[in-house]
């Protein structure tokens, strides 16, 4: 399995963002908050990492490819308050190729991107409910720094 990654055009990045703006709201909903909360956390990421439409020129969004396909995404980026902690703001292996190892293979590319612009940690949030997420991180070496729990009244 060969795996690449490839800086996502312009013209795919405009409908791309439109479909992970949902997504990221149905996840959120999905994690216990309402609607209008989720909606208003969506927009104010976008407004924070896409000022006037445009991505912040110190992130990066990649396709992940292989055998000449588009299998998913990727996106890195520093922190808004360290050039040297970067996170990964969003990965997505498209249903039909997960779990046959892209989202390692993109993780990894991942890492030696950005530590060549200058990254020393990469960090990232999970759902609670991605059990299969969070197995493949910490196989990564990364490891829990923060918790957050709610019950259902």
């Amino acid at each position: 399995m060969s795996v690449t990654l490839r800086l996502m055009s312009a013209d795919v990045m405009g409908p791309w963002l439109d479909a992970a703006d949902r997504e990221y709201v149905e996840a959120r909903i999905l994690s216990g908050e309402s609607r209008e909360v989720a909606e208003a956390k969506a927009a104010a990421s976008k407004a924070e990492h896409f000022p006037d439409g445009v991505l912040l020129g110190t992130h990066r969004i990649f396709e992940v490819v292989s055998e000449d396909e588009v299998v998913g995404i990727l996106w890195i980026g520093p922190t808004a308050e360290s050039v040297t902690d970067w996170w990964v703001w969003d990965i997505e292996i498209h249903e039909q190729h997960r779990r046959k190892g892209f989202a390692r293979a993109a993780l990894e590319l991942g890492h030696i991107e950005a530590k060549l612009l200058g990254a020393v940690t990469m960090g990232l949030n999970v759902f609670g409910y991605n059990a299969g997420a969070r197995e493949l991180y910490e196989s990564l070496g990364y490891a829990v720094t923060s918790t957050q729990m709610k019950r259902s009244l």
